[in-house]
């Protein structure tokens, strides 16, 4: 097992982030062979969001069993989906009206 101070492995990665930032992709390898990819983070926040998600293989699962979903009928109008929302949630639940998005940090 590889061991060192925490202080030196935050040192080490500080220096990989600064890599990235100045000269572009960081590939971290193991034994040889690339495990990991360490990028700069797009400053727009819908960007960073889509970018996890496009490698997240827990998100495109369930996106694919939503897709099974819909195509073999097994879907829930809005009215039946709050139905069940209210059985669960006892009678002080109420269907809320649509509302914007409001991002952290947003004005």
């Amino acid at each position: 097992m590889n061991t060192g101070s925490h202080a030196s492995d935050e040192a080490k990665l500080a220096q990989l982030v600064d890599k990235c930032l100045s000269e572009g992709p960081v590939i971290i390898e193991r034994e040889g062979k690339p495990v990991a990819l360490l990028i700069a983070a797009p400053a727009d926040e819908d960007e960073l969001e889509k970018l996890i998600l496009q490698h997240c293989p827990r998100f495109w699962e369930m996106l694919e069993r939503s897709k099974e979903d819909i195509k073999n009928g097994r879907v829930l109008s809005h009215d039946q989906l709050w139905q069940m929302v209210n059985e669960k949630s006892g009678p002080e639940a109420t269907t809320p009206k649509p509302q914007r998005e409001k991002r952290i940090g947003a004005k």
